[in-house]
């Protein structure tokens, strides 16, 4: 991974669209923001748009594509959603009916797609400030896991915040919140330190999305809103068609993180 740490966005899309690299970004092109992917049909783009508005702490949205087009211009002008991603879900009624690599042969005239701020964003600044980040550690996918907190209905679209989790030294817990706090447009501090049951989180090694990581004595589970949130709402509105990132598999911008900090 470390390879891929010191690339620029286009050179870390450009392989990603050879289909060199399917694994997560977490780490790839040091200091660029990472995004989430919600793609659905102009129909209900409006709907989802409204959600995102009245739910920014998981779903903030960073850019909305022209209906029909593939290129997010305001935060990479040269790039293809399409092609540009490590991996792609397709969710059908509700159900995941396939993972691809492009999503070529499902791109349709009328899609809106919306790029969603990452937490990966901030991961690098936490790594500054000497915090470990255990995924990364681990080389392996960040643990997400779906919450008892809903979300605010907007239309038709309604369900459960999703979560991520890193585990934090306790004496670097306040830390990391300062530090998380400066990024709102990629979920900003988290939304629950602490137990995971406080959250309806049953059982902490047995994540809904990603995989599992350790969690040592003397670390604290630390909970960020997520954008794997439109997932989880897929899954219980059933739209038609929605197609999304696989988790951890994320879109890699052409903006530096610094520019969604705001200290």
């Amino acid at each position: 991974m470390s390879e891929f740490a010191n690339m620029s966005p286009a050179e870390v899309r450009a392989i990603i669209r050879r289909n060199e690299w399917t694994k997560p970004t977490s780490g790839m092109a040091k200091g660029f923001t990472q995004a989430n992917l919600a793609i659905l049909r102009k129909d209900i783009a409006f709907d989802f748009l409204l959600f995102c508005q009245r739910n920014p702490k998981p779903c903030p949205v960073l850019d909305v594509t022209e209906a029909g087009s593939p290129v997010p211009r305001l935060v990479a002008p040269t790039a293809d959603i399409r092609t540009d991603i490590p991996k792609y879900r397709i969710y059908r009624q509700g159900e995941l009916v396939d993972e691809v690599t492009d999503i070529l042969h499902y791109w349709e005239d009328d899609m809106v797609a919306f790029l969603i701020g990452c937490s990966f964003t901030f991961e690098h600044p936490l790594m500054n400030s000497g915090i470990p980040v255990r995924h990364i550690e681990e080389n392996c996918n960040v643990a997400m896991y779906k919450t008892n907190i809903p979300c605010v209905k907007a239309g038709r679209f309604e369900g459960p915040v999703v979560v991520s989790m890193r585990p934090i030294p306790e004496k670097d817990v306040v830390r990391a919140v300062q530090i998380t706090s400066r990024f709102p447009s990629v979920h900003g501090a988290p939304i629950h330190i602490g137990n995971p049951a406080g959250i309806g989180i049953k059982d902490i090694d047995k994540p809904d999305f990603g995989d599992r990581v350790t969690i040592k004595p003397g670390e604290v589970p630390v909970f960020w809103a997520c954008g794997v949130t439109p997932q989880a709402v897929a899954m219980q509105i059933k739209p038609e068609l929605m197609i999304t990132h696989a988790p951890g598999h994320m879109f890699i911008t052409d903006v530096q993180d610094e520019k969604f900090s705001v200290l």
